[in-house]
């Protein structure tokens, strides 16, 4: 068998360089991770959840808690949708075992 129609240029690539064009991609949606206020969680779970959930130092902790406490609702983070919806089950979940009534919700910036 003969290689010249190798050699020779011939065939489909007629000796162009073909460059794909590359995928835009899309950044995912943000949400932020909201505790809402309520009369009946002590302050100090509170910032203990800011502090395991969301990494937070107690200083950082306390300053979102007192946001809570005084208007109502604060943001502990902002993170994609699967990450958002898990730390809201985390602190939720955490609040049941300690049967306080914490509310968590997130909202798409």
């Amino acid at each position: 068998m003969s290689d010249e129609s190798y050699e020779d240029g011939g065939g489909a690539g007629q000796g162009y360089a073909v460059e794909e064009a590359r995928p835009r991609l899309k950044r995912p949606p943000l949400y932020r991770v909201v505790l809402l206020n309520d009369d009946y969680t002590p302050m100090e779970f509170v910032v203990q959840v800011l502090q395991s959930i969301f990494g937070l130092d107690r200083s950082t902790a306390t300053r979102i808690m007192l946001e809570v406490h005084t208007k109502g609702k604060g943001v502990c983070g902002v993170f994609t949708y699967e990450i958002a919806e898990t730390k809201v089950a985390q602190v939720v979940g955490l609040a049941e075992q300690h049967q306080h009534p914490l509310l968590c919700t997130m909202e798409e910036t």
